[in-house]
């Protein structure tokens, strides 16, 4: 008996240390959400958030994932999307949450399973709003879509005719023996109220249509008062590129993504789940585009910033800036950003960079990679070097822009000012899309450009207001099987007018080979 002190202390110690290992860790989330800097301001702010959410009270909804769209490309995006799901599924699983199959309108397919007679029959409970078939665009709370899905948002060329051609959820989603099948809103809620469910993570597709409106989805959870998640990488819209904004495919995703975490829940990723990075699909090869930025004319140190935020990375473009003082100087900061750079976007004024960000620009072009120069990258890197690790590229205008750039007219207030307009010929070029063919005045100097290369491709000339000359103010060159657009335009008044914001934009576009869009 001497002993029995220790019995109880050890028993207490045992049962703890089982019990712990027993229990189920908290799902350690990172979420992201989108909050309005101020009240009716407009402008939002992303706010990163941890939480813990326990697996019990935690159920995995998966929309629609069929076995077959009735468009083809959605149809592969699913399949793409599909392995990376599953072990999603498996994992949490695995970790006690609850996973609940909902692809609609296959339920006959699978009347007869254990699963689907689990949804049947969980006891009944009246939820407190109402269950709708399906939750609409709510205007007054969300506003709009940021994409236009108008066309059904198959982004397939030619689209495809549609139809319902499902029968069944793909087959890569495991269905476990625990987990359940429905696509009813009432019978969804009675399995999460049934099971202690307060935590509600969604997953599927499409997250501008049924994971919104689906009576399982966001917005019927979000009126049920269940804490909601988005799995935004899990998921995939019906968005066509070539419908507003304008924007690729994957880039209509993030906005759709981004307008939910502004208006109903905050979003995850699967690496919440599994660690590693974020899934994201082959085709989703977000281009980076890489300004340099030197010249102590023109201000683009400003305006370039200013039309990347606007104009591109809406888009889901990355934008780097390599950047030299603009009073003068060769010390370009982020010249490394240049190794991985899809496009250049040059707007230097005789500068002599470091050797070393030299050969990162004539590497990019030796491989053929494209190129856009704005005004005073017609005479970038002329100046005389000022040491032996500096270098110059005197030759850069013929060579890259093939130009032949001698100097401009005076552009003085009291001199005659500078009309610019697009060729006749050239105006059904892909970079002239939406750009007025009537002449229009800058207040941007008018280069010369005598003897331009003939490789170049005229678009638009100028030629000062009662002169009948003409000079090349943009043109196109695929000499050395690249793509460079360059335009002496570029003050920053030219930045102010829509013609000069289409031409600029279109010719990135045009030099990354994608296609050319109008408008937001």
């Amino acid at each position: 008996m001497r002993n029995q002190k220790w019995i109880v202390p050890t028993l207490l110690a045992f049962l703890a240390t089982n019990f712990a290992a027993e229990r189920p860790q908290p799902l350690q989330l990172h979420t992201r959400s989108r909050v309005e800097t101020s009240k009716g301001s407009g402008q939002f702010q992303t706010v990163e958030k941890a939480v813990q959410w326990e697996p019990k009270k935690t159920a995995i909804i998966i929309c629609d994932m069929w076995d077959q769209h009735w468009c083809k490309g959605a149809t592969a995006r699913v399949g793409e999307l599909a392995p990376r799901m599953n072990e999603v599924i498996k994992e949490a699983r695995k970790r006690g949450v609850f996973i609940i199959h909902a692809p609609s309108s296959t339920m006959d397919f699978y009347k007869e399973t254990p699963q689907r007679k689990r949804a049947r029959q969980a006891p009944k409970v009246k939820p407190p709003t109402t269950l709708e078939s399906w939750r609409s665009l709510n205007l007054a709370k969300e506003g709009p879509l940021p994409i236009n899905d108008s066309d059904g948002g198959c982004d397939d060329h030619p689209q495809c005719p549609g139809g319902s051609p499902w029968k069944r959820q793909i087959a890569t989603l495991e269905i476990a023996a625990e987990d359940a099948i429905s696509d009813s809103g009432e019978e969804v809620y009675n399995l999460l109220q049934q099971h202690g469910i307060e935590n509600v993570i969604i997953m599927g597709v499409h997250t501008n249509m049924c994971v919104l409106g689906r009576p399982f989805s966001i917005r019927q959870m979000v009126s049920l008062g269940k804490n909601v998640l988005l799995m935004r990488d899990m998921t995939d819209t019906m968005y066509n590129s070539r419908m507003s904004p304008f924007v690729s495919h994957f880039a209509g995703t993030d906005l759709v993504v981004q307008h939910i975490e502004k208006n109903w829940c905050p979003s995850i990723t699967s690496a919440d789940v599994l660690g590693g990075e974020p899934f994201q699909f082959k085709d989703d090869k977000r281009p980076h585009i890489v300004f340099v930025i030197g010249e102590n004319e023109y201000n683009t140190w400003e305006t370039l910033p200013e039309f990347a935020k606007k104009e591109i990375e809406f888009r889901g473009f990355k934008c780097s800036f390599v950047n030299a003082p603009f009073a003068g100087g060769n010390t370009f900061k982020n010249f490394e950003a240049i190794k991985t750079a899809d496009l250049l976007v040059i707007s230097v004024r005789r500068r002599t960079p470091p050797k070393e960000m030299m050969a990162l620009i004539r590497q990019h072009l030796d491989t053929g990679k494209p190129l856009v120069g704005i005004r005073t990258a017609s005479h970038a890197f002329d100046a005389k070097p000022l040491d032996e690790d500096h270098a110059a590229w005197t030759t850069f205008d013929a060579d890259v822009l093939g130009g032949d750039y001698r100097g401009h007219f005076d552009n003085k207030p009291q001199d005659p000012p500078t009309l610019v307009k697009v060729l006749p010929a050239a105006a059904k070029h892909p970079v002239l899309a939406g750009v007025s063919t009537n002449e229009f005045r800058v207040t941007s100097s008018l280069y010369k450009n005598p003897k331009p290369k003939a490789t170049i491709t005229p678009l638009m000339v100028g030629r000062i207001e009662g002169s009948a000359g003409v000079e090349p103010v943009a043109w196109v060159n695929m000499a050395s099987h690249r793509r460079v657009f360059y335009t002496s335009l570029g003050n920053p008044e030219d930045f102010q007018h829509p013609a000069f914001r289409q031409l600029l934009l279109n010719g990135i576009l045009w030099s990354l080979d994608l296609p050319i869009t109008q408008g937001r």
